[in-house]
């Protein structure tokens, strides 16, 4: 008896000694990414990615799970890029306008006229993360925003390409060619044109087709200028060493999820159509122009925005640019 009941507590000692080591392997393949935005919770972004968040973290038990810390109250947007070089954060939702401190090359990506799809099969998404991971110590993910062109808004009416005599809150995306327009530029963060516009200290801003109902800059805003130019880039970035450190099975989970959020981005023809109607109904006028002045301030956009990708990193510039362009018809 006394034999019997000793094996027993081996037995169980050493299935409670397997049970323990088990439980340790599993934690061990878990990784936590720690995820932060460059754009408000409150945002279009923002809540287009929560869900998806919720499904990665869901669907990745014991494997990869992401902690979203959150926005700019976390981490300041002209930040945040240099916080994934560092290792600061994991990873991050931003676009390249914002640090173009840590690479200017990072402001280029507004120059792309072919969905993502077709960047992942022409060569120019490893062209980009090419020049992401030496010069930012980053790993490009995904794109989870497309099909969203920039716009000039104002508060002073025009009947031309001229913004002479008005001042622009601008981002690096659209700098020189607002320049080119001849507006005074100003640069500040999104938190602050609000006050901006309603003190009068700038006369407009550029900005995409969606999001300015989010900020409340409907309100302080008379015109839009169409048509829109270049397309809003707003992607997941990660560090390098954090990539890398990801072994097999979570890099492809990763992957997985990242095809999946990429593939939800026709969501945002819709959207644009509906902003441009939601603006209408909130009062914003829209300034159009003749067809043929329309193409030329369109390729004038592009046209000056290549000129300064060429002179600011003129082998990177010639790599992308084919890449980057619509097929020939």
């Amino acid at each position: 008896m006394k034999r019997r009941m000793m094996f027993r507590t081996v037995g169980l000692a050493l299935a409670a000694g397997c049970a323990a080591t088990f439980s340790a392997a599993v934690a061990a393949q878990e990784t936590t990414l720690r995820l932060v935005s460059a754009f408000a919770e409150n945002g279009i972004y923002v809540q287009r990615l929560q869900p998806w968040i919720k499904q990665f973290n869901a669907e990745g038990k014991g494997v990869l799970q992401i902690n979203f810390i959150g926005g700019p109250k976390a981490i300041p947007p002209f930040e945040v890029g240099n916080a994934v070089k560092t290792g600061v954060v994991d990873m991050a939702l931003a676009t390249g306008a914002f640090y173009t401190n840590v690479m200017p090359e990072a402001d280029f990506l507004k120059l792309t006229q072919v969905p993502v799809a077709v960047q992942r099969k022409n060569g120019a998404l490893d062209a980009i993360n090419k020049v992401w991971n030496e010069k930012g110590n980053m790993q490009y993910l995904a794109r989870m925003v497309e099909n969203q062109p920039f716009h000039i808004y104002t508060n002073k009416k025009v009947d031309k390409p001229d913004l002479t005599g008005q001042k622009i809150r601008i981002t690096p995306v659209y700098r020189d060619f607002f320049q080119a327009l001849n507006a005074n530029v100003v640069t500040t963060a999104p938190g602050e044109v609000y006050t901006a516009l309603e003190r009068g200290v700038v006369d407009g801003y550029g900005w995409p087709i969606g999001g300015i109902f989010d900020l409340n800059w409907h309100e302080k805003t008379k015109f839009r200028i169409d048509p829109g130019f270049y397309d809003a880039e707003v992607s997941l970035i990660m560090n390098l060493g954090a990539w890398r450190k990801l072994s097999e099975p979570q890099r492809a989970y990763l992957n997985k999820q990242l095809a999946a959020l990429e593939a939800q981005n026709g969501f945002w023809n819709q959207y644009a159509a509906d902003e441009k109607a939601r603006q209408q109904k909130a009062g914003i006028e829209t300034i159009t122009f003749d067809a043929a002045t329309a193409k030329s301030f369109r390729d004038k956009a592009y046209d000056i925005a290549w000129a300064g990708a060429e002179k600011q990193s003129p082998e990177i510039a010639k790599r992308f640019k084919p890449l980057f362009a619509p097929a020939a018809k």
